[in-house]
């Protein structure tokens, strides 16, 4: 436990905190010795980057408890059917090689805020295969993560407000109000509205 608080750069008290808080699993015991690893550091790494972007230990409580509450990964991701998505397993390994240096605890714990990914035992589970491969391409072409993330997070509020208005369109206007039928209609207007979007933008620098 000593030698776990030193790594992470907490009090071996603050450690017994988030022990008896739930915040990090058990360690594996062996006799009277307690063996903490990899996992347990990466978990306190990730509760001090949570704590350092203003969430709370109640919150923080929350997430750890429904990952590892036996829920369904969809679930905790807040993925619901209908869904055109497909969530991507992957190890701490492979994220890390998907992002060469730039899956730090800061960036994870961003992306767990955003429900970009979850936490599944050992396994981190992402949202969304297109945009695990939409990011770690910019990645690739030297646009930081943190950036990546922010730009996410931005585009969201937008896509959100976007499918208001098509929701609101569609349900007044049509008779069935048939939201998932017609959703590719609202996807081609906006890919549509973006592509001459960039073309405004480009033609101007």
């Amino acid at each position: 436990m000593e030698e776990l608080a030193r790594k992470a750069g907490i009090t071996v008290r603050t450690l017994r905190f988030y022990r008896e808080r739930g915040l990090i699993p058990p360690p594996r015991r062996q006799g009277r010795i307690a063996w903490y690893d990899d996992h347990h550091l990466a978990r306190l790494r990730t509760i001090a980057a949570l704590l350092e972007r203003g969430h709370t230990l109640n919150g923080i409580a929350d997430l750890a408890t429904a990952f590892e509450s036996g829920r369904d990964v969809g679930e905790v991701l807040g993925l619901g059917e209908p869904t055109e998505e497909t969530p991507v397993r992957l190890t701490p390994e492979e994220l890390a090689d998907y992002f060469a240096g730039e899956a730090t605890p800061e960036n994870l714990a961003t992306a767990l805020a955003l429900g970009y990914v979850a936490t599944d035992g050992d396994a981190i589970v992402h949202i969304s295969r297109r945009l695990l491969d939409v990011s770690a391409a910019l990645v690739r072409e030297g646009v930081p993560l943190s950036v990546v993330l922010e730009t996410g997070r931005r585009v969201r509020t937008h896509a959100d407000a976007l499918a208001d208005l098509f929701v609101e369109s569609v349900r007044k206007h049509t008779p069935e109000g048939d939201l998932d039928r017609l959703r590719p209609l609202a996807k081609s207007v906006v890919e549509a509205e973006l592509s001459m979007a960039l073309d405004r933008r480009l033609r101007r620098e």
